[in-house]
């Protein structure tokens, strides 16, 4: 029998930290504590080279149940749709006209965080938001 492993989901981007914070926000998520020795994150990233510097960033699910998100600067920029995204489970158990509230609540706060609505799908029983996150990688609102 397979053992179940913890893993973490990575994200290319050009501002770790902004991106990192965007994604606290919109699944709860916390930075975590600083390493040893630092009294916080900024202190940390000045002890860096100055080339490094504000290269990455992480958060994680203060319950320990979801993945740890990481965060790391590239220099190229976003070309093409994602090959993997997350789906954000907001619906789960909603069907129909009540589903699609949830979803068109949890939207409306993403947006103000600096998401961009691509658009919804919706059958008439089943649906889901395609959202971009603060630097245009996709997700969904499921």
């Amino acid at each position: 029998m397979a053992s179940v492993r913890k893993f973490q989901v990575t994200f290319d981007c050009a501002e770790p930290e902004r991106v990192a914070r965007f994604w606290c926000e919109v699944l709860g998520y916390v930075v975590p504590p600083p390493p040893e020795g630092f009294a916080d994150w900024d202190e940390f990233n000045l002890s860096l080279p100055p080339e490094v510097q504000g290269s990455r960033f992480a958060c994680v699910d203060p319950t320990g149940e979801g993945p740890r998100l990481f965060f790391q600067r590239v220099p190229e920029g976003k070309v093409v749709k994602n090959r993997v995204h997350l789906d954000v489970r907001v619906g789960t158990g909603l069907v129909g006209e009540e589903r699609l509230a949830a979803l068109e609540a949890e939207c409306t706060r993403v947006v103000a965080l600096g998401a961009v609505r691509v658009r919804l799908l919706y059958d008439g029983h089943d649906s889901c938001i395609v959202m971009q996150d603060i630097e245009g990688n996709e997700f969904c609102l499921d």
